[in-house]
Formats: structure tokens, sequence, C-alpha cells
């Protein structure tokens, strides 16, 4: 059987009636599982009907249809080019295209075979064990050729190594879901993080009525939640694209009476999931425990009145009613760094409208003696994740807990890890670090969040509301490992011996070069203000990492035809890659239509060499089609 005649049979049911619509165009591509976007497809629906009156369209409409939605030209010369006959693929041929042009050099003939049986539609051509051009572009459009490793979106690191070596998904002001002045709370903060994998919550508590806690960010305008109802909303969710332990991170402003409501909500809600103990009843630790020996669990990060011996010789005994004061010097909140929440009034200032633009560090206050009270019953919840004021690197290596965690504000780490960041790095191979954006954000920006990462700050905290190519990078980094939540740190991060510095990479480099080439762009939506309906692209390439492996390219704008664009200018350079001891790279793919409007994101996070797919990380069906290869090399100045 020839593909025209596969194609009629497959059709030829949804036209007994007689010609289809728009919408039985759709339900028929989908039928023939064929990935769309419903804009271009109109955009080429449209174009038909303009050949003849009328709103539906005929068996050979629907054809041209799918040929100009499936059949790209670059496919057709690669597939020719390796067909014997420019219809049929045969296995041992398949086997050359997946050693020659993917780079699969380990490829065997049960390779092909299992490519052969998953991605060829036509019964005939399967049993022969070849491959159709129907079943080579479905193969090619397949996730297995997308540029993202598909052996990363499973767990496939170690798991086993303590908390502090790994990259933490973390999210600042989660109930938030626009500004953080006048903007609204809302328990969807909470469920979309969670549901991104976000394994570090925070949740702002203050005092409510009726002995209720609520949440919401202090002295603005924001709207309120109750505590009770996060907290129900977190257990439902906690575990559902993770099994990894999540940590809550709370900013704690309540009274200890509503602290002591705090601790019964964590404790009645979550049940089993939450960590109460040590486990095994070990206090006397000298390295935190592994996100493996933590699976399914809550952690409670907030201050903590004494050590984890005290709190388990209180275990069984009701100590409801009774708080103890710490001093300044025993904790640190977000909102006492100069980094954190401005009150809303300081906002009457032209120039504090602008922070959002302003690197200046605001004046700093001076020092009050603070004192606050901390319920026990509450204290007694924290295990892991005691929150420790962060005073020096000195101080902490010789003072600090391995459980005890510090919080440091944006501009002091970014001004730390300028001038100590051999001294930063040291200490987080030994205590996790959480870094939260400045309060002069009061649009929920955010910052970039490779520079915190490059020093191994675990829990590099970002406002997860805010679109922008800082949560792009986020997500691409936290779409490895399976999206788990964590990524383990290479292992000059996580060894306290370690002599490397982002500025001073050293002989800790293992460059490699990285070609890329662009071939063509497909379903990408033309520019708004576009006359013509034509998206006249550009791409710009960009590689995140320590300082050395910065890089930018873009292409020339290309003049395209409609929708369809092919072989685009190529940014094609060699960069000495760092980032993973694996080869995987970090960069930013943006599509630009033409040179007038903000650009459509993409990202990458992958060593994949050979032809591969980039396609948009908001879930639609635009995509490049390009050439890459990364090779290891000799490093040159």
């Amino acid at each position: 059987m020839d593909e025209n005649r596969w194609f009629w049979n497959i059709i030829q049911n949804d036209f007994k009636t007689g010609n289809i619509d728009f919408e039985g165009c759709m339900r028929l591509l989908e039928k023939m599982q064929i990935n769309f976007d419903e804009d271009h497809l109109k955009h080429i629906f449209k174009k038909t009907l303009d050949k003849h009156s009328g709103d539906i369209i005929s068996m050979d409409d629907f054809k041209a249809i799918y040929r100009a939605l499936v059949h790209r030209p670059e496919f057709e010369e690669l597939f020719k080019a390796y067909s014997m006959d420019g219809n049929i693929l045969p296995d041992g041929q398949l086997l050359k295209f997946l050693a020659k042009e993917q780079f699969q050099t380990e490829a065997n003939e049960t390779t092909a075979l299992e490519i052969i049986m998953k991605y060829e539609p036509i019964d005939e051509v399967r049993k022969k064990k070849q491959m159709s051009f129907e079943g080579f572009i479905r193969y090619m459009n397949s996730e297995e050729c997308s540029i993202f490793k598909s052996q990363h979106k499973s767990v496939y690191q170690d798991m086993t190594q303590p908390l502090c070596d790994y990259f933490i998904s973390s999210s600042h002001n989660t109930y938030l879901i626009a500004d953080q002045l006048m903007g609204p709370s809302h328990l969807w903060g909470y469920t979309s993080a969670l549901l991104k994998g976000c394994r570090c919550l925070e949740i702002d508590c203050w005092d409510g009525n009726n002995n209720e806690p609520i949440v919401y960010h202090g002295h603005t305008l924001t709207s309120k939640i109750p505590f009770r109802s996060v907290i129900r909303v977190i257990d439902k969710y906690a575990f559902m694209s993770s099994a990894y332990p999540l940590v809550l991170s709370l900013e704690n402003h309540c009274s200890p009476k509503q602290q002591e409501v705090m601790a019964e909500c964590l404790k009645t809600i979550l049940g089993d999931k939450l960590l109460s103990t040590p486990i095994g009843g070990e206090v006397d630790m000298t390295r935190l425990p592994s996100p493996e020996a933590l699976k399914f669990k809550v952690l409670v990060k907030n201050k903590k009145v004494g050590t984890l011996e005290q709190s388990l010789l209180r275990m069984g005994d009701d100590y409801r009613g009774e708080a103890e004061e710490l001093s300044d010097s025993d904790f640190q909140s977000d909102d006492e760094d100069t980094d954190d929440t401005l009150p809303l009034h300081r906002t009457r200032s032209p120039a504090k409208r602008k922070g959002d633009r302003k690197s200046s560090i605001p004046p700093q206050k001076k020092p009050k003696v603070k004192r606050t009270k901390i319920a026990i019953v509450l204290s007694d919840l924290v295990v892991y994740t005691k929150s420790q004021k962060f005073v020096s690197f000195e101080h902490s290596q010789q003072h600090q807990q391995c459980y005890e965690n510090n919080s440091i504000g944006e501009s002091q780490a970014r001004k730390l890890a300028k001038i100590s960041a051999k001294e930063f790095i040291s200490h987080t191979t030994r205590f996790i670090t959480r870094i939260y954006p400045k309060g002069t954000r009061m649009s929920s920006s955010n910052y970039n969040p490779v520079e915190f990462w490059n020093v191994g700050c675990q829990m590099v905290a970002l406002n997860f509301q805010t679109p922008g190519t800082q949560m792009e990078l986020q997500d691409g980094k936290f779409l490895d490992n399976g999206g788990c939540g964590y990524v383990l740190k290479p292992a000059f991060l996580r060894d306290r011996n370690t002599t490397f510095t982002p500025r001073n990479v050293g002989a800790y480099s293992k460059p490699m070069s990285l070609s890329i080439r662009l071939i063509s762009g497909h379903q990408l939506p033309p520019s708004a203000m576009s006359k013509t309906n034509k998206a006249d692209p550009l791409v710009q390439i960009e590689i995140y990492g320590v300082p050395e492996d910065q890089a930018r390219k873009k292409s020339s704008v290309v003049k395209s035809n409609d929708w369809q664009v092919k072989e685009a200018q190529t940014p094609s350079w060699e960069r000495c890659l760092f980032l993973k001891e694996d080869g995987s790279f970090l960069a930013h793919c943006c599509v630009h239509p033409g040179q007038q409007l903000s650009p459509t994101d993409l990202l990458v996070y992958s060593s994949l060499s050979g032809w591969a797919k980039m396609r948009k990380s908001m879930g639609l069906e635009d995509s490049l089609i390009g050439k890459a290869k990364v090779a290891h090399t000799s490093k040159t100045k």
C-alpha cells in the first residue's frame, strides 16, 4: 500500500457525509495525532477557502492543508538523502541516519526497529521493517528529537546526597499572583508553583480575626487568605509533581497564640506528611539527610527555640500556652533586611517607584534591638530547616549547625558573590542558603538567578507569577532531573575544599565547542505590527553560566513566505561550555518577529547533538528546527 492509499483510507470516513468545515478539519488532524497551532491552521484554512466559495473543504483541500502542516521540505530532503528510492527507508539506512545525523553512535538494529515500530503508521511498511516518509516525519516531530534530552525527563541523578548538595526550586511570595503592593493573594499561587515542581514555598503569616492566622504581604494593600486554606491546598498538591521533600518557609509575624493555631493546622491537615522529628531520632548530626530519605515529607522552615535534643525531650508533653523570646541575633526574617518588603507608605517617593530600575542599595538603617516570641509548639516542628541570621561566613563556619539555614537579600548576596566568591561557595557546601528579591521590586520583577547558582546557593527564590527571561531560566534549569525540583550541584560546588570561583574556573574547566545551525522555523506567528501577515523573524541565542560561558549570537532577519521560514543565516559559534559535567548547557533562544516586538522565548537545557526541535515553553506548537553539535575541545584563548 502506498502513502496515498494509506492517506485516503485514514480520512475517507470523515468525508462520507460530504465536505468538512474548520471544526471537522481540527478533529481529523487530532485523530491523525498531528500537532498544530490553531491560529496557524486557521490561516491555512482561510487561504484554502479563498480559492473557492463557501466555508467547507474537500478531501483534496484537506490533503493540501495536511501537507502544508506536516511535509516540511527540509525533512523531505533529509529523507531522500538516505532513502534508496525516495519512498522507503530500510532499517539499515535509518541506522546510518541515526549515526551520521543524530550522532547516536551507540544505536544498533534494535534501536532502528524500535523507532520503526513506534512511529511508522502504515502497517505494510512497518511489517517489512521499513519506514515511509510519513513515519519519518512523525519521528522527527517526536519528543525523541526534542532539543531537551529525553533521559533527563525522569529522575536520573543521585538523590542520596545531603540536601545542601542540590539546587532547590524555590518561590518568593508564593501567595501573590501579581504585584506586591496591591495585587491579590490567591491559593492558585501555591497550586501552580507545586504543579511546576517547586520545592520551597513562602508563607507570610500575620494575626487574623477570630484567632485565625492569615497570609498576605504585610503593610500593603494585597488581599488576605486564611493560613488554614493555604495548608489544605499544600496538602492536596504537595507531591503531585514531585515525591521529594517540600519546604515551607514561614515568614512568621504572628502572636504566640496564633502561632499555636498554625502549628495545629500543620499537624492536623498534613498529618504523616509533616516531618516533626529527626530521622531515627538523630540529633548530633554533622550532615543533612538526603532528598531520598525525606521523600513525601513536608519540612517547616522557621525560627526555633533551643536544640533538636530539647525538642525531642518535650515530645508527648503539652506545651500549649508557652513561648520563648528570641533576640534579633538568634534569627533573621526577610523583612529585616533592606532588600525585602518596603511598606506601602514608602511608595510616595518617586525615587522608590523607580526602584526596579535602580541598582543602588537603600541606606542602611540603624540596627534595632528586636525581640520576638516564638510558640514552643511551632518551634518544635522545625527540624532540618531552622532559620538562622547570617552574620558572616567566618561566623557561620565557627558556630552554625548543618541544619541551620540562612536567608540573604539579593543585593547583599550579589556583593558577597563579587568580593568573597570563594568563601560564599565554601559556605554553600555546608549550609542551605536562600536568596530573595530586594523590596524595591514592587512590581514583583525578578533578578537573574544564574549569578547565585554560580556560587552554589540552593534556594534562589523567584516571583513565579512574573514571566520573563529569569523565570524561563528557572523553568529550564528545573526541567532537568525529571522536573522533581532538585538538581544535583556539580562536584566542584559540593566539595568543601574547592578552589573554583565563577571568575576563576581554573582546572575545573572541561571546555566544549558548540556549533548550532538554524535550519527552519515552522508555525511562527506573525508580528502584530506586520501589514503582510508574515513573521520575518530573527533568532537570538544566549548561553548562561559562569562569565566565560556567557555568549549571545543572532541571525539576520529572514524574510518569510507566510508562516514558514527556511535556512536562517546561522548564529554558529564556538564557546567553552562549563555548566554541567555531562555536557548539558542552559541556553535561552528568542524568536523575534522582525525587530519590533518582544521575543517569543524558548529554553534549551540539553547536550543533544544532531537534528533537533525547539518548541515554545508555553506549550504552543510553533517550533524551530536546528542542528547542534557539542564536542569536547581544547581550550583556546
